[in-house]
């Protein structure tokens, strides 16, 4: 073998080394910058408002969010990742999210919004409780807002009335925003939801938005039907021209306080509170509950009818039974009265 055929065969195998080794940190950079890198089976990283970088990095680590956290760190020092920041909020994660990308989001605060949906909310401490579950911020924040008098003053309300402002719906808000800039949300989805249309049908009414939202709630608080709510609304609008009392069980439980209470009994009836429509005329001072877009739409389209008297059907179908006479309407709450006792219901 001459001395030419050496060295290019000598060549050769330099040539192939480099190859190869261009080959696996091809390899090894593909895959710590393109390549799928997540490793949890968790929907979503948090990145709290004003972490730090370490910590954020320690997390990232800790919780095992990643498959490879080496390649992780060499990314974030190529990005700069340290440098130009960590923005705060709710980060989507997938088996198919790469490096690049996920430190890319980091970055920009690329993040997913919270699809924040609510209905059938009882109390401002329940709707407290779902927004400090939902958002960074937590549940105390929410309901000092909430009980905030001056903040419902500032949007048109009082304490007793600001939960009206709250249209049960489905909302897209980041993790990370402000509880304040929250309420604001609400408020300018409140002002979408009142319009022109529905205004004109509450004035037609003689009733503010804030009171067609508190008859609302008593009317959610009585159907367990939609399509009769209607009909419900009619027959308390009915009450409200004759000036006669409510007289509405939902009314008597939330005054009372007792959410377990599955029949109304006359040592209910004697609580002294302003929200108990058998002792004190007109609306209560406030929602007895969030009312919903079906029950306010319900008090706005209400059925015209007669009748002044209802109770609950014998039957136990959610459904009412409807009268315009004392008489007949003791007819009917006998019947119903008969079928509590048959199902031993006395409380």
């Amino acid at each position: 073998m001459t001395q030419n055929t050496k060295k290019r065969r000598g060549l050769g195998v330099v040539l192939i080394i480099i190859l190869l080794v261009a080959l696996v940190a091809g390899w090894i950079g593909y895959q710590a910058f393109m390549g799928p890198s997540i490793a949890t089976d968790e929907e979503y990283f948090y990145v709290k408002t004003d972490e730090p970088y370490e910590s954020v990095i320690s997390r990232i680590e800790s919780e095992g969010i990643l498959k490879n956290p080496t390649y992780f760190n060499y990314v974030a020092k190529a990005m700069d990742l340290e440098s130009t920041g960590i923005k705060a909020g709710r980060y989507k994660l997938s088996k198919d999210l790469s490096n690049r990308r996920f430190i890319g989001n980091l970055r920009a605060g690329y993040q997913d919004a919270v699809k924040f949906r609510f209905q059938n909310i009882r109390l401002r401490q329940d709707f407290a409780g779902l927004l400090g579950r939902d958002f960074e911020a937590d549940s105390l924040a929410f309901l000092n807002l909430l009980n905030d008098e001056k903040l419902a003053e500032k949007y048109g309300f009082n304490k007793e009335n600001f939960f009206s402002m709250f249209i049960p719906n489905t909302y897209e808000i980041y993790w990370n925003t402000k509880p304040e800039e929250i309420i604001d949300r609400f408020s300018k989805e409140y002002e979408k939801f009142w319009t022109a249309e529905r205004k004109a049908k509450a004035d037609s009414l003689g009733m503010t938005t804030q009171e067609v939202s508190t008859l609302a709630s008593i009317v959610k608080g009585e159907a367990l039907h939609q399509d009769e709510m209607p009909k419900i609304a009619g027959l308390y609008l009915n009450r409200l021209k004759k000036g006669m009392l409510l007289q509405a069980d939902p009314t008597v439980i939330f005054a009372n306080n007792d959410f377990t209470i599955r029949r109304v009994l006359n040592r209910h009836l004697t609580i002294d509170n302003p929200y108990n429509t058998y002792r004190y005329k007109g609306l209560p001072p406030g929602p007895i509950m969030m009312p919903s877009i079906a029950s306010i739409d319900a008090v706005l389209n209400y059925e015209h009818h007669p009748y002044i008297y209802m109770c609950a059907k014998d039957d136990f179908s959610g459904y009412h039974l409807y009268a315009q006479t004392v008489a007949e309407h003791l007819v009917n709450a006998r019947k119903f009265q008969r079928a509590l006792d048959a199902r031993n219901i006395k409380k």
